[in-house]
């Protein structure tokens, strides 16, 4: 006698995201940077982001720091050239910086940490660099 009923595997919620850390701290950085899920093919995407960002930082205190005092008083420029330039500078290194930071979070990279901590330090110049600039523009006093 054989039985006609088939076999029906139980109903399983779907499997949670796996995580290198689950700490507080952890969940609190994915919350903030929008992170529900690990994409581990995006370390590569992470490491580029990270170049991009560290080059466009470059890029942003070579002009604002060596050319601008340079080319300033050389072209007879006023200073208000210069701040605008360090302010369009300066957004686009930390929207950069933002994505290099999410990268590495979505990867669930094992340095996650050690670049977001340098990415604040990173952060703290630009803000200072955005006082400067918007000091010299006369916005702030």
């Amino acid at each position: 006698m054989t039985s006609a009923h088939a076999v029906v595997p139980p109903v399983t919620a779907p499997a949670q995201p796996r995580f290198r850390s689950d700490g507080a701290a952890d969940r609190f950085m994915r919350r903030l940077l929008g992170i529900t899920a690990t994409d581990r093919r995006s370390t590569e995407q992470a490491h580029r982001a990270f170049r991009v960002s560290v080059v466009i930082s470059g890029v942003r205190c070579l002009i604002t720091y060596l050319l601008v005092p340079v080319l300033v008083p050389i072209l007879s420029l006023a200073g208000w050239v210069a701040a605008p330039i360090g302010l369009a500078l300066c957004a686009v290194a930390a929207v950069s910086g933002i994505v290099s930071v999410r990268r590495f979070w979505l990867s669930d990279h094992r340095y996650r940490w050690m670049y977001t901590a340098f990415i604040g330090v990173v952060f703290v110049v630009l803000a200072l660099a955005l006082i400067s600039d918007l000091n010299r523009l006369g916005v702030i006093a």
